[in-house]
């Protein structure tokens, strides 16, 4: 580990949590979205709630994950909490690498959400599961975006063994 200077800490630790934020709440507005063309009696607001999902997921909420993916492991190998010495920074990882790859396969069925109301506006209960299974993921993705929110805030104790060996290989002021 290479530690970062104050100034450097400082400017990625703002990056990743512009980053990680920005995610949250791109994923809020896509829920509201989401509920609002799968519940709204107006054809106008169905018709262009789900393109504009498309245009939130693709060029909002899927490069606020790889960011926030890529400065957090940033800030892992330029701080000390590493990358590998905290289990709740693992814990961090896991999280934000399997959303960011669930994220890329639900972009899947947004497209196709979208391609079908440009084709024809949709009839009442067309595309239901589909439209449910949007709002349903965009819930659990919020669930799991506060979750490693709430590892970074509370950050549980419990250092990994190469924690414990790399702990004791520094040595301690006297």
């Amino acid at each position: 580990m290479i530690p970062f200077s104050p100034r450097l800490r400082k400017l990625t630790l703002t990056v990743h949590v512009t980053s990680s934020v920005g995610w949250l709440g791109a994923v809020a507005a896509f829920l509201a979205l989401a509920v609002a063309g799968l519940t709204s009696s107006a054809p106008q607001t169905v018709q262009g709630a789900y393109p504009a999902l498309e245009v939130i997921g693709w060029y909002v909420i899927v490069p606020f994950g790889i960011a926030s993916l890529l400065t957090g492991l940033v800030q892992s190998l330029g701080t000390v909490w590493g990358l590998l010495r905290h289990y709740w920074v693992i814990a961090k990882l896991l999280i934000t690498v399997a959303a960011t790859v669930l994220l890329l396969v639900h972009m899947q069925p947004v497209g196709h959400l979208a391609d079908a109301t440009a084709r024809a506006p949709l009839a009442g209960g067309e595309l239901q599961g589909m439209r449910i299974q949007l709002i349903a993921d965009a819930a659990a993705a919020l669930l799991v975006l506060l979750t490693a929110a709430a590892l970074s805030v509370f950050k549980p104790r419990g250092v990994t063994r190469y924690g414990r060996r790399r702990r004791e290989q520094v040595p301690q002021p006297r």
